[in-house]
């Protein structure tokens, strides 16, 4: 990790400024996770929430450079519109189809990335020593950006089969001709059948988040051993989470794939790789 104290580290004698795009974006807990980063590496800086409408995303974007930003984070509803506005984009952005953090490099150029299948992917080795994507069938709920990304991942980190479910067919089938690799799309109605076998399941949707209605999901099929994660982080617990903890399933909890995501953004933008800590943790979790 770069040492904060060596006046080689890049904003030392700088200040430091980044963001999260989105509409909206108040509500995001990405200002708080980068303002503790900020503070405890002892730098200047700022991590601005920035509510930009669609109509006004593209001059926001090309505006960055002039106004200092090292890079900024997207959120919706502008991740898959930035892919046709940066100057480059790399594999995984190109591959999933959408772009959660752009950097402002040399010659003011625009780069896209999608860390947030690497957010997930984090978060559960770091909860889960043993862990690894090969042991078993892994369960995708979802088709939007955010399953794409995980789904991406997946494969990436050697899955040798992904069942993907969505309400909507057509979605998840559009996401396995993208992504390709070994990916088997069911049927709404056989979602619990599904989970036959599992040793991995993701809800990638927003059912379960405060002011939504639960997923509807029946566990009764899912192997006792099987990793059960939600991206919903509010609330801290979803009843996902806690019907599979009842039943004695180990799980992973969406905040860890937001702190863990924000990592390599950070490297990108700052040259440093900062650290998810318990004092961070307990940060986050008393925004909540």
């Amino acid at each position: 990790m770069v040492q904060i104290g060596d006046m080689s580290t890049p904003g030392h004698d700088r200040f430091l400024l980044a963001g999260v795009i989105g509409w909206p974006a108040l509500h995001s807990r990405s200002p708080a996770l980068h303002g503790y980063w900020l503070d405890h590496y002892g730098l200047a800086g700022a991590y601005l929430p920035l509510e930009i409408s669609p109509e006004r995303f593209a001059a926001a974007l090309r505006a960055l450079p002039a106004l200092g930003f090292a890079g900024c984070n997207l959120t919706m509803p502008h991740k898959e519109k930035a892919l046709t506005l940066v100057d480059e984009a790399d594999e995984a952005a190109r591959a999933i189809g959408a772009v959660n953090c752009i950097t402002v490099g040399a010659g003011d150029r625009l780069t896209a990335t999608n860390t947030d299948g690497y957010g997930l992917i984090a978060a559960i080795e770091a909860e889960v020593a043993d862990w690894r994507a090969d042991r078993g069938p892994a369960v995708v709920i979802g088709a939007g950006g955010a399953a794409r990304a995980i789904v991406f991942a997946l494969a990436a980190e050697g899955a040798r089969e992904i069942r993907l479910v969505n309400r909507t067919r057509a979605r998840a089938d559009e996401l396995a001709q993208r992504i390709g690799g070994p990916i088997d799309v069911g049927e709404w109605a056989d979602r619990a059948r599904l989970l036959d076998g599992a040793a991995l399941v993701v809800n990638t949707t927003s059912q379960g988040m405060v002011g939504q209605p639960a997923l509807d999901l029946d566990l009764s099929r899912l192997p006792a051993r099987a990793l059960v994660c939600d991206i919903v982080y509010v609330p801290r617990v979803t009843p996902l989470l806690a019907g599979a903890r009842a039943r004695g399933n180990p799980t992973v909890a969406g905040l860890g794939m937001l702190l863990h995501q924000a990592r390599p953004c950070w490297k990108l933008w700052f040259g440093i790789d900062p650290e998810v800590t318990p004092g961070l943790v307990a940060a986050l979790e008393a925004t909540f």
